[in-house]
């Protein structure tokens, strides 16, 4: 089967030449840092909602579950409308789609409130189903949208650097959450969801400020409404398919290890400890994804040399000298180890995408492994560690799927993000392992996700790439 031609990358795709839109570019990095926020409150409902309505394992994992099938859905709702009727984002624009998705995760958010009210965990995953519809929807044009803010030779950098700032929200998420959850709002003599009930309310709040925010900022709309595609698309190409299938391991991969540090940093044999002080750990892993995304916008920049490798270096150096100073010496020097592995494999990535995927996956699996056969602190930092390591693989995925696409480029971000199935099958997998066979070995599960995106990075991107002719950009 013939691999067809894609479609010229400059003809007619939204940002043209070599403009970068810095501003706007700005302003989306607040979007990155909300959702980022609020994702990662999941980490810290499964302990609380499991504790609250006695659930198992699996049955808190569906937390999970239920975002991810949201993102499943609303993405595949959007390609099929997009396959009959044309791309939505090209007719209505990148901004009216973030508009879009920020009322239907304000909605979703707000129905927090009546299911506390009920005491009822399904209709609190009902909520979380509306939220994911929403971020998927966010996920859909905020995805490409940076990418076209600027040349696409540095599109990785520019979706490193706004998931960083995603991942800055990540890193207080859990503290704040944790806090507001188990302590302030966590009142004597009531059911622990109702703890849930006034933080998710303030969400819904904040989604409808800046959707009216967004509504009136002086943003490009970049819609394309002369180069409405129809059919399969990006499915046609084999490195498409194979990289909605790394999408689905690597965020799989990544919400399963952070949806079980809680619970196991509560194992005897890792601390025995409670959940209010094991989520603040939390922001250990997800930090690590902040700082290993800084450090991917640099190293994938198109800064000199000396001025890119000087920046790598300071970032983690930074980095270690902040949780010397606010979580102490002895979490730092634990910490500081993973920095210096970071550091090495971002040099010996130098600026690749693909190879930074097979050697940031190598370290992944064997952090896991050493979680799962060691005990103490040995076990403990190196799962904390992996999310160092999972920093810059959304980015870099994306950034590979869609180079060279043109105007195919928000279609096929749907289909990326319909593979986020992955956030709802994998997390409940490795609670099925957990449930069976012991937390610890449950890390077997985003182990073999990780084995994939090796494989993709070593091979699974270029595959059909040889049999694709871009045409060159004078000829359109």
């Amino acid at each position: 089967m013939n691999t067809p031609s894609l479609p010229n990358p400059n003809s007619p795709t939204p940002a043209g030449g070599s403009q970068t839109y810095r501003m706007p570019f700005a302003i989306m990095t607040i979007l990155f840092f909300m959702w980022g926020f609020m994702t990662v409150w999941n980490d810290i409902l499964i302990p609380r909602f499991k504790e609250a309505f006695t659930l198992t394992y699996f049955e808190a994992m569906l937390i999970q579950f239920s975002w991810g099938v949201a993102y499943t859905v609303g993405a595949l709702v959007y390609y099929l409308i997009s396959m009959f009727y044309g791309d939505p984002i090209n007719r209505i624009g990148y901004k009216n789609g973030v508009i879009i998705g920020l009322l239907i995760a304000a909605t979703g958010s707000a129905l927090f409130y009546p299911a506390a009210i009920l005491v009822s965990y399904p209709f609190f995953l009902v909520g979380l189903f509306v939220v994911g519809l929403g971020f998927a929807m966010l996920q859909i044009a905020a995805n490409p949208y940076v990418t076209i803010l600027g040349p696409e030779s540095t599109a990785s950098s520019r979706l490193n650097l706004s998931q960083a700032f995603n991942s800055f929200g990540t890193t207080i998420g859990p503290i704040i959450g944790g806090w507001l959850i188990f302590t302030v709002f966590n009142r004597p003599g009531t059911n622990g969801a109702d703890s849930v009930k006034i933080p998710y309310l303030c969400f819904a709040g904040v989604f409808l400020l800046l959707a009216v925010f967004f509504k009136f900022a002086h943003l490009p709309n970049f819609a394309n409404k002369e180069h409405i595609s129809r059919g399969a698309g990006p499915l046609k190409y084999p490195h498409v398919v194979l990289g909605m299938l790394a999408i689905f391991m690597y965020v799989g991969g990544e919400v399963s290890v952070g949806s079980m540090i809680i619970n196991y940093l509560g194992l005897p044999n890792l601390g025995g400890l409670k959940h209010e002080a094991a989520s603040k750990f939390l922001a250990f892993y997800w930090g690590g994804l902040m700082i290993g995304r800084f450090m991917g916008a640099f190293a994938l920049s198109d800064v000199r040399k000396q001025v890119r490798h000087g920046l790598v270096v300071l970032v983690p150096v930074l980095a270690f000298a902040a949780i010397w100073l606010l979580s102490g010496r002895e979490n730092a020097l634990h910490y500081g180890p993973m920095l210096a592995v970071l550091v090495v494999a971002f040099f010996l990535g130098e600026a690749s995408a693909h190879r930074m995927l097979v050697l940031f996956s190598l370290i992944i699996m064997g952090l896991l492994l050493t979680g799962m056969a060691a005990s103490g602190e040995t076990a403990k930092w190196a799962v904390l560690g992996v999310g160092l390591f999972c920093s810059v693989m959304w980015s870099n995925i994306f950034a590979l799927v869609l180079e060279g696409l043109g105007p195919l480029k928000s279609q096929a971000s749907s289909l990326l993000i319909m593979a986020v199935l992955g956030f709802a099958l994998v997390p409940p997998l490795q609670g099925f392992f957990a449930d069976k066979m012991g937390v610890q070995f449950s890390f077997i599960v985003p182990m073999g996700a990780f084995a994939y995106i090796a494989f993709y990075g070593l091979y699974g991107y270029r595959v059909g790439r040889h049999k694709i002719a871009i045409p060159d950009a004078q000829s359109s």
